[in-house]
């Protein structure tokens, strides 16, 4: 999952998606699949779903996820499921320990980059093909599931980050953002809400600390980054220096703040003192609600700059089934249940979560509200952490270089490659 504030998105709706907290080394051995080695999914069966079910739900969605499994369970008599909420918080390690100890439940919501961590402990069923469609999924929802070309999940709802901007301050300054703009075109805009449009910073990006590599990343992406190439870490390459040279510029020019206080992102915005930032569709919801009436016609939406690609990042959450399950045909079942788009509709409806299933965007509000559409846009370019079991404890050194180049510390090619010696000593996890 990704780092965020705990909001609401539609009148105070949200996507719980959440920073992972930091690894616990549970694992068994017993069941781990090899390195690069594709796993067989066996079919589900046939017919309704029968028997019971217990089901790990986590946040808001989790709060929602008793109500849908009413329709479950009457499209399906003989089945029944019940739900536990676990706070987001706690969730990683009781996941982490119910492994361990060969205490899971049949499902669980788990965040898109705890996945390969879990799939790496042999704890997880693969994803059966015959009722789980790859295609239904935008691309980089999908992604995360798969691990040495095997799926062992269904993204249940996803999100991306875009450049929200006070729109009046733009009109004021003569900066527009356009379809096709490009770094150079962002760099412009952002000083011309300095020097034109009166806001004292003309964007704010993460400058560092825990997550700030989900800001920094999508401009490495658009410059054709990756960042891993066989078994090592391609951190300190071209165009990962390049692109934190550009990110930290918007520091070391003064550009973008280094020191907000909690909540100043949204009230600097809100009252002109910031042009700009990045987030996701979350931010919608705590906008509307703080900026009160009037206000929404103050800001608007672009999409991300466009050098090789307009790439951004996407997180989310995904729905796993364990392979220690008593049922698992009504798990999968069940799994494939919540990832139709009628209930991807209902998750929304709910709690505003963006829902990860593609078509659930052709009809009602997410096909008519152009704000949403334009993160369903994003999507189609959208990318993820590598899926990997030792992703969270390996982006800290990433997170870490972002820090100390966008602070002055240490110039992109030293950060980098001190990060890189990191993460590949860290390694896979394999």
């Amino acid at each position: 999952m990704s780092t965020r504030p705990r909001t609401r998105l539609r009148a105070a709706g949200a996507l719980a998606v959440v920073a992972a907290v930091a690894l616990t080394g549970c694992g068994r051995d017993e069941g781990t699949p090899a390195s690069g080695a594709q796993v067989e999914a066996t079919k589900v069966g046939a017919g309704k779903a029968t028997g019971d079910i217990t089901v790990w739900a986590l946040g808001a969605e989790g709060e929602k996820m008793g109500e849908l499994a009413k329709g479950f369970e009457a499209d399906n008599p003989g089945a029944k499921v019940k739900v536990t909420v676990i706070p987001f918080d706690a969730a990683h390690d009781k996941i982490s320990t119910a492994i361990a100890g060969g205490q899971t439940p049949d499902v669980s919501l788990v965040g898109s980059t705890w996945l390969s961590e879990f799939a790496a402990t042999g704890a997880l069923d693969p994803t059966p093909t015959d009722l789980i469609d790859e295609n239904a999924f935008f691309p980089g929802a999908w992604g995360p599931t798969s691990v040495d070309g095997t799926s062992f999940g269904a993204p249940w709802y996803t999100e991306t980050r875009q450049i929200y901007y006070r729109s009046d301050l733009a009109k004021k300054a003569g900066v527009t953002p356009t379809a096709d703009w490009n770094w150079d075109d962002l760099k412009a805009f952002a000083k011309g809400m300095q020097a034109k449009g009166g806001a004292k910073w003309g964007i704010s990006l993460q400058p560092g600390g825990q997550g700030s590599w989900q800001t920094y990343m999508p401009f490495a992406w658009q410059q054709g980054a990756e960042l891993v190439d066989g078994d090592k870490f391609t951190f300190n390459t071209a165009p990962m220096q390049e692109a934190l040279d550009y990110y930290a510029s918007f520091f070391t020019e003064k550009i973008s703040p280094t020191d907000l206080a909690e909540g100043g992102l949204e009230t600097g915005f809100i009252n002109g003192d910031i042009g700009a930032f990045v987030s996701g569709p979350w931010h919608m919801g705590i906008l509307r609600d703080q900026g009160g009436a009037g206000f929404e016609k103050k800001w608007a939406i672009a999409g991300m700059p466009k050098e090789q690609s307009g790439t951004s990042f996407a997180g989310g959450g995904d729905l796993v089934v364990f392979k220690d399950s008593k049922n698992r045909d009504t798990a999968w079942k069940f799994v494939d249940y919540l990832t139709q788009p009628e209930q991807q509709q209902q998750l929304y409806e709910l709690v505003g979560s963006l829902p990860a299933v593609q078509s659930a965007w052709d009809t009602g509000e997410l096909s008519t509200d152009p704000l949403l559409k334009s993160f369903g846009d994003q999507l189609q370019d959208a990318k993820s952490a590598p899926a990997i079991a030792t992703w969270e404890q390996v982006a800290a050194p990433l997170d870490d270089a972002v820090e100390q180049v966008s602070l002055g510390k240490a110039d992109a090619e030293t950060a980098l490659a001190d990060a890189e010696t990191q993460a590949n000593g860290i390694g896979f996890g394999n």
